[in-house]
């Protein structure tokens, strides 16, 4: 699979003057619910209303979701709301009631990515539909299994294709629900800047006042929209009711999200460099939280000298440290003044560490 012009002529044919917007509730619950909210959405910026069908739950027991009659529910949508319609498919059955449903916009979740088995069966079963495919990453952060599933369907004949970037799973404690991991999605972009790349700040944050931050980094970091789940009464809502916004907060947001493409010259210059502090910003991010887990392994290391009774300062280990890193560093276009001087400054943070612990 190349990258083409015409992996966006789907999404250049809407003829937007804004960026894609996917809303809708979590889950579809009753038909009373889901027409209510898509009510409150028909005179928005909303392009699709999504809802999830069947809902894949980590553990058994929970909400998984009303199945093939909630298909009929967003059929009236279509009919009261003139809203294209969006839902999450799983397998060959899924595909297939969907698309006898008329489902304008299938999207192929994180639990089904992570299979090429899974993505297979999926790729045969939309065999040359002219349905928009949006595929989710991968829970693991491997881009060539996200870049595989897409291609599967790609191989597949489908043309309306995309990508959704809703974080990814880590077993570290986060301020997300799944961590975003930019620089990995920056670099879906560099390898297919022109196939729609969609992000889902409801999944990434688990947190509905979260959601605007991460849009707005998606936007200046040039992506193509926004997948925001929706609902009337978020705090009773049947499934991961605190990511969802109410319709009057979605509507809200998009007002105030910063829209960033335009086509003079000095606005895209702008655009161009909002996009470049919104990648250091990524990873000015990373870097604190890097330094933070590396003082926390000093910390770590103070316990275990002072059960011992050992010295914080170990002059070989530093110097043998400070001797790779000044290496590294150069391979990577980086002065050894510079090396020198970051590595000193961490060397004193995790010394001044170790000795409040060793004091404590």
């Amino acid at each position: 699979m190349e990258n083409t012009k015409e992996m966006r002529t789907w999404l250049d044919d809407m003829g937007l003057d804004h960026p894609l917007v996917i809303a809708g509730p979590c889950s579809a619950e009753t038909e009373e619910q889901v027409l209510r909210i898509a009510h409150s959405l028909k005179d928005t910026d909303v392009n699709y209303y999504r809802a999830g069908i069947w809902k894949p739950r980590t553990r058994p027991g929970n909400f998984e979701g009303v199945g093939a009659l909630g298909l009929k529910w967003l059929q009236k949508v279509k009919e009261e709301t003139g809203l294209k319609t969006a839902t999450e498919v799983a397998n060959r059955a899924h595909v297939e009631l969907a698309l006898e449903h008329d489902v304008d916009l299938l999207w192929i979740g994180a639990r089904s990515t992570v299979s090429p088995f899974i993505m297979q069966e999926l790729a045969d079963a939309l065999e040359g539909t002219d349905k928009i495919v949006l595929v989710k990453n991968p829970v693991n952060p491997d881009l060539a299994l996200w870049l595989g599933g897409i291609e599967r369907l790609h191989t597949a004949g489908i043309k309306k294709l995309g990508a959704i970037h809703r974080g990814f799973s880590t077993y570290e404690k986060s301020k997300y629900r799944n961590i975003p991991e930019w620089q990995l999605a920056i670099e879906f972009q560099n390898k297919f800047p022109d196939l729609p790349l969609i992000n889902d700040p409801s999944h990434i944050t688990g947190k509905r006042d979260m959601i605007f931050d991460v849009s707005q980094t998606a936007l200046d970091l040039n992506f193509d929209g926004l997948m925001i789940e929706t609902h009337h009464d978020p705090d009773n809502a049947w499934s991961d009711a605190a990511q969802q916004v109410t319709p009057e907060r979605l509507v809200q947001i998009m007002d105030d999200l910063k829209i960033r493409k335009e086509s003079d010259p000095e606005a895209d210059y702008n655009s161009q460099l909002s996009n470049l502090r919104a990648q250091i910003d990524v990873i000015d991010n990373q870097l604190i939280d890097t330094l933070g887990k590396r003082m926390k392994v000093s910390d770590g290391i103070g316990g275990l000298k002072k059960s011992r009774n050992v010295a914080v300062l170990q002059s070989n280990r530093w110097n043998e440290i400070l001797g790779k890193m000044i290496l590294e560093g150069e391979s990577k276009g980086l002065s050894e003044e510079f090396v020198l001087r970051m590595f000193k400054a961490i060397h004193q943070e995790s010394i001044n560490h170790q000795e409040k612990i060793l004091k404590a």
